[in-house]
């Protein structure tokens, strides 16, 4: 007999064969007449049957269709016309292979749960078409339903029905684990309304898979003990109930009723139900309850979760929002850690934005325990059920040393986020623990050593200075010699007396060398702790780790001996370099009286010493009796710069007594530059003047132009073609003539006389055109009055030769 039929003899069976025999009895003459009403009443039952499947497929064979419009660019007859010539080619009913054809476009929960069904229950009797239609027909019953209620008669008529399954109910779950009748089929209307609300607490076979978070399967309710729905009506008879949930969530609860004692069942028909509470968690998700709705209005989510870091931000207590992470499968594996509040402080010492965003279990290895913190976020995630204890041991790592507290937590779950609620059980735990943080970020340890006993105590942190496991036993302070540097033996040998033998605190510095080959530099402070007859009980202390200071500190006693070595170095050169520029260009030089021509110079120094740069000049009657004038700028400072100078000068002063012009001798200067040098490069400008004509040639390379004052006003003088000496190998450079006449001053100068940072050079020389115009009789007074009032900014040396004819 199959668990799900009626025993034979059972009390129908007899009533229908007297009603029978009496009718047979009274009216035998109109036997055939109703032999042909029994076949009209069976065809007319297999026609309504046939109408009810066609109707019930008629929503596959639509979606079918509509695949075909989408894939085949067509009309809707054309489509209709398609699928009705494949299902004759394939000799199968138009409906199983519309089925067949949404399977495929979908590969969806339903499809997977069908083919999962045929491929691990091998052969069953049943064919993949009339599954997938059984499944499909549920689906399409349930997404075109209007409520949970429809979505309970269609698993039931489609699915349920034909394995002989009289009732269904789909119960949701709510955030205090109660649960809500939301739909239901097959059961009186009077059990619903008794059952319309079951309260947290109560045992039923839909409440053990909640909790449980697994299928149940209840042979019989009476044998079992559990009440549960249509109960009074069938107590006999057998449940199934199977939580339905997406993401580790779970949302409700499938419960499934047999009207008689349910026997074991076949993993296919577990699987098969299993895809249909997939089904129904699909509707619960998608279709929220009345009361659900209710609950939740028409809230912004983005408002709830304002609401939520609003609420976790004004508790005392800390609080974590954590946010499911999901695989690709959908199965819960870790909690994100969305959101910590102001109050939240990580007993592992790690500042909110490393705790903020990370994952739980990175964070949190030891949460992973079986029964620990994250199987109890989990089943509150699932079940929507609060969980709160008011003592639990949280553990984390810190320098791979396990750092645990004992803290009150309260679980509860908002929408799809949870909020972790935790407060330090004892004030004296957080202040240990960040007691430890404080030793290890100072590298320090504390110890204390018995006076009578000779028994040693050492924390954590002291294992670690050491070196040692912490199953090695501490080092008395009588044996730290051993472990010390042999050239430290006398420093501790003071440490123990003053300690031992004079009962004083005592502290000094030795080189610890541990057993892993590693020597580091440790400080260690102690005091004798003394009984009233001034006995030693014990002696208490801490070593520090100072390596890193140590280190520091010889590095930058280095630091500072390297940088007198190199000030040193750098005042030699700068006074080689001062003493050489003085050598050959002195700050001031005498007039040159010559044939109706007064010249002077002038040279100011930078005036920071390593600024000694390599300006120049030069004045000196040739053999011929003209008057060589030339100032110079090499780029650069220091002793470089000097030295270059010096080469460019006497180079210039050599080439002069061949008698040629300033441009020819730019020309063979800039090939010294170039071709005699370390890549120099200079500007300059070379003048020759003639007393006998009164004339003044003169050529530049990229100099700034020489200044003509006559009658009291100054102006530059005409900018001949040239270009930076040493630039490239080979470069003309043009010449100008003036002649002068009598009273005209000439001044020549390098850029350390009017460059400002704040403005161009055009500017700057205006400025100077308009200093050196003011008359002023004496020569030599006239250029002191020009470096006096310059107005350059730059600290740069500066040259200058004024000439002026009698």
């Amino acid at each position: 007999m199959h668990p799900h039929q009626l025993p034979e003899g059972s009390g129908q069976e007899p009533a229908e064969n007297e009603r029978g025999a009496s009718f047979g009895a009274a009216s035998s003459d109109v036997t055939p007449n109703i032999g042909r009403l029994a076949a009209t009443v069976d065809r007319l039952r297999r026609e309504v049957r046939e109408a009810h499947a066609a109707a019930d497929g008629r929503a596959l064979v639509e979606l079918a269709k509509g695949i075909f419009i989408e894939r085949l660019r067509c009309g809707p007859q054309q489509a209709a016309r398609e699928l009705q010539h494949l299902a004759e080619q394939a000799q199968v009913p138009q409906l199983e292979l519309a089925a067949e054809i949404v399977n495929q476009a979908a590969r969806d929960r339903v499809t997977d749960a069908a083919n999962r069904f045929l491929t691990e229950a091998g052969d069953t009797g049943t064919s993949s078409a009339t599954l997938a239609v059984r499944l499909r027909s549920a689906e399409s019953g349930a997404l075109a339903a209007d409520d949970t209620q429809a979505v309970a008669r269609s698993i039931l008529e489609h699915a349920l029905t034909p394995l002989g399954a009289t009732g269904v109910a789909v119960w949701s779950a709510g955030p205090d684990a109660s649960l809500t009748l939301a739909g239901v089929a097959g059961f009186t209307d009077e059990e619903a309304r008794r059952w319309h609300y079951v309260p947290p607490g109560v045992a039923t076979p839909a409440r053990r898979a909640l909790t449980e978070r697994e299928t149940v399967w209840v042979t019989s309710l009476s044998q079992a003990g559990l009440p549960s729905i249509g109960q009074r009506v069938n107590p006999d008879g057998g449940r199934v109930t199977v939580p339905a949930g997406t993401g580790g969530r779970i949302l409700g609860v499938l419960e499934i009723s047999w009207p008689s004692p349910l026997a074991p069942q076949p993993p296919q028909l577990q699987r098969q139900i299993q895809a249909l509470a997939d089904l129904c968690a699909h509707t619960l998700d998608s279709r929220p309850t009345p009361n659900e709705a209710h609950r939740a209005g028409d809230a912004d989510p983005g408002r709830s979760r304002a609401d939520l870091v609003d609420l976790a931000d004004g508790l005392s207590d800390a609080v974590l929002i954590l946010r499911p992470r999901l695989d690709s499968q959908g199965t819960l594996t870790d909690f994100v850690i969305d959101h910590v509040n102001p109050a939240f402080t990580d007993f592992a010492g790690r500042p909110r934005s490393a705790v903020s965003g990370a994952l739980l279990l990175e964070t949190y290895p030891l949460a992973g325990d079986s029964g620990g913190l994250f199987d109890k976020l989990e089943y509150a995630y699932a079940t929507g059920e609060p969980f709160r204890a008011d003592r639990m041991t949280l553990t984390s790592f810190v320098d791979d040393l396990p750092i645990s507290v004992s803290v009150r937590i309260s679980i509860s779950r908002h929408g799809d986020e949870l909020l972790l609620v935790w407060r330090v059980h004892d004030e004296a735990a957080r202040l240990a623990s960040l007691l430890h943080h404080a030793q290890r970020l100072g590298r320090l340890g504390g110890f204390e050593e018995q006076g009578d006993t000779g028994e040693v105590t050492w924390n954590s942190q002291m294992y670690a200075l050491f070196g040692l496991p912490t199953t090695a036993g501490p080092v008395p302070l009588e044996q730290l010699p051993a472990h010390a540097h042999p050239d430290d033996g006398t420093a501790l040998g003071r440490f123990l007396r003053m300690l031992f033998h004079h009962h004083r605190p005592a502290s000094t510095a030795f080189r610890l060398r541990r057993s892993d080959g590693v020597t580091r530099h440790i400080r260690v402070v102690a005091e004798p702790v003394l009984d009233e007859n001034g006995s030693v009980v014990s002696v208490r202390g801490a070593y520090q780790d100072i390596s890193s200071q140590h280190w520091t500190e010889m590095a930058l006693a280095a630091t500072r001996d390297q940088l007198a070595h190199t000030e040193q170095q750098s005042a030699e050169r700068s006074r080689l370099t001062l003493q050489l520029q003085h050598a050959i260009m002195p700050p001031s030089r005498g007039p040159l009286l010559s044939e109706g021509l007064r010249a002077a110079v002038r040279y100011r120094p930078a005036e920071t010493d390593h600024l000694v740069g390599g300006d120049w000049y030069d004045l000196v009657r040739l053999s011929s009796g003209q008057i060589l004038l030339c100032v110079g700028d090499v780029a650069g400072h220091g002793i470089t710069a000097a030295t270059s100078m010096v080469v460019l000068r006497n180079a210039l002063r050599g080439l002069a007594v061949t008698g040629a012009g300033p441009g020819q001798l730019l020309t063979w200067l800039n090939t010294v530059a170039h071709h005699l040098t370390e890549h120099v490069t200079a500007t300059a400008i070379c003048a020759l003047y003639d007393p006998k004509s009164r004339s003044l040639r003169w050529a530049r390379a990229g100099h700034p132009p020489p200044v003509l004052v006559r009658d009291g006003k100054a102006a530059p003088l005409p900018l001949p073609r040239g270009i930076l000496l040493g630039a490239v190998p080979e470069a003309p450079y043009e010449e100008q003539r003036v002649t002068l006449l009598s009273g005209d001053r000439v001044l020549m100068y390098t850029d350390g006389l009017i460059e400002r940072r704040d403005s161009s050079v055009e500017y700057s020389l205006d400025q100077l055109i308009d200093t050196v115009g003011s008359p002023t009789a004496d020569l030599e007074t006239y250029l002191d009055r020009l470096l006096t009032h310059s107005r350059a900014d730059t600290d740069d040396d500066t040259c200058v030769i004024g000439v002026q004819v009698d």
